[in-house]
């Protein structure tokens, strides 16, 4: 069976683009290393990115649009290496032979940027990476260059949303909220979902496409003013108190991804965290 875009990695992000995308009528695939069925109707794949030899298959579905979203199991440079770099890398020489494939999207993540600045940081910013991380991420975006069609680096600031409930746990024990006040940034699942398949919107429709994109929300926030605004929403009492002062972390433009008329749905983590609340708050009573 042909199909239109081929998704690789289909955690909670991925599964969730590939649903909307299958609603507009797309022809969705989805690559997982488990047989375990997505859902909706994103037809589901067996493979792993880190092991060339499963991926021969893929050539022959013909994808137009290739979303490589996928994370890395560990925190370490060995994993970092084998699903951003060479994972990415045995996708594209999978798909090498094949003529329909239009446009590679690849996941990122704004780790690229380890400087601490109070600048506005944007996509014309030198990425310095601080740890493998970044650098792993940034030599995969590298890597996107070299492909024979045109790709897209999609820097993720951090992902919020259903079923993330870190934040609202540290939130509600003040005891336990970190020493140091820093810039945050964050998007929410369905907001990052919702631009990328704008974009691949725009690459059907032969409109243009940048290189790269801050994927984030309109408020970059010092991480002290989110804890005590969940807090209070929570009605916890005895917060610390004053906030200490803000120092390093780094805050990040997102004026070109709204330039291409995407309208944020939680363009703060006001708006982001309030249906987060209510069912965090459900379940604790």
């Amino acid at each position: 069976m042909l199909t239109d875009i081929l998704i690789a990695g289909c955690g909670d992000l991925g599964s969730t683009l590939g649903q909307d995308l299958a609603t507009r009528s797309y022809r969705v695939a989805g690559l997982r290393r488990t047989a375990s069925p997505l859902p909706g109707a994103i037809r589901t794949l067996s493979g792993d990115v880190t092991q060339a030899h499963t991926l021969n298959h893929l050539a022959e579905l013909r994808p137009s649009i290739l979303v490589y979203s996928v994370s890395a199991d560990v925190q370490s440079d060995d994993s970092y290496r084998a699903h951003y770099v060479d994972g990415l890398r045995n996708m594209l020489t999978a798909l090498k032979s094949t003529d329909s494939l239009r446009h590679v999207f690849f996941v990122s993540s704004t780790r690229v940027y380890g400087q601490s600045t109070e600048e506005l940081l944007d996509e014309r910013t030198p990425a310095i990476p601080a740890d493998f991380g970044g650098q792993r991420l940034l030599e995969a975006e590298s890597l996107l260059a070299t492909a024979a069609c045109p790709g897209t680096a999609l820097r993720l600031s951090g992902i919020y949303g259903p079923g993330r409930t870190r934040l609202l746990k540290l939130a509600a024990n003040s005891a336990d909220w970190p020493a140091r006040n820093t810039w945050t940034n964050r998007i929410h699942r369905d907001d990052a979902s919702a631009f990328i398949a704008l974009l691949i919107q725009r690459v059907m429709n032969h409109e243009p496409v940048e290189s790269c994109y801050l994927v984030t929300d309109s408020t970059p926030v010092p991480q002290y003013e989110v804890l005590r605004w969940l807090a209070g929403k929570m009605g916890a009492e005895s917060l610390p108190a004053p906030d200490p002062a803000v120092i390093g972390g780094k805050k990040l433009d997102n004026a070109r991804m709204l330039e291409t008329g995407f309208a944020l749905h939680y363009p703060s983590y006001r708006e982001g965290y309030a249906d987060e609340l209510r069912a965090y708050l459900a379940t604790a009573v």
